[in-house]
């Protein structure tokens, strides 16, 4: 009988440690429509496609546009500023360091904020207030020929130290369509 307790007391500590862990787990990777749980916001890559050009908008040559379309929703305990770099875009071999783009919102070179050129394209900056949810177009010029993608993102914490720290880095994986 003793041995009995004793093997049910383990198996209960054993569940809920199990239980507990999955509670604690964040997923790091994701497909269309899966929402991504940061420690600030969850957003979710809802869709994707490739275009030539984008309300005016024409990549260089040699480029395509890859248009994302993501919902964001602050789940911290505060208001907080978004940024639309906080979004790369990837793609090709892991190896190569330069096969990523931000959005064309922001000049790559000067990091410099530049306006939308549409209206369903999320600005370079915005707030966000607690629990409030956002839904806008992400737009990268990324090489021709390439349609399998991911969209990071890479949580980082100002803890007032002079170094930076860094949380988990979160990727939504997808095959990005012909335009609509």
């Amino acid at each position: 009988m003793k041995m009995k307790k004793l093997l049910a007391a383990a198996g209960a500590l054993c569940l809920a440690v199990t239980l507990g862990a999955c509670q604690l787990f964040t997923p790091t990777e994701g497909r269309l429509n899966d929402t991504m749980h940061t420690m600030f916001f969850d957003f979710t890559v809802t869709g994707a496609y490739l275009a030539e050009e984008y309300e005016g908008y024409q990549p260089a040559e040699g480029n395509q546009l890859l248009v994302a379309d993501i919902t964001v929703k602050n789940t911290f305990r505060e208001s907080i500023e978004m940024y639309d770099t906080d979004f790369q875009a990837q793609w090709g071999e892991d190896e190569d360091p330069e096969a990523y783009s931000i959005p064309i919102t922001t000049d790559p070179e000067t990091f410099t904020e530049l306006e939308p050129v549409g209206g369903d394209q999320l600005p370079g900056t915005y707030p966000l207030a607690v629990d409030e949810e956002r839904s806008g177009q992400l737009v990268y010029e990324v090489p021709q020929g390439y349609v399998d993608f991911s969209l990071s993102y890479l949580e980082l914490y100002d803890d007032g130290s002079e170094e930076e720290n860094t949380g988990d880095t979160y990727f939504v994986f997808f095959t990005a369509q012909d335009a609509p």
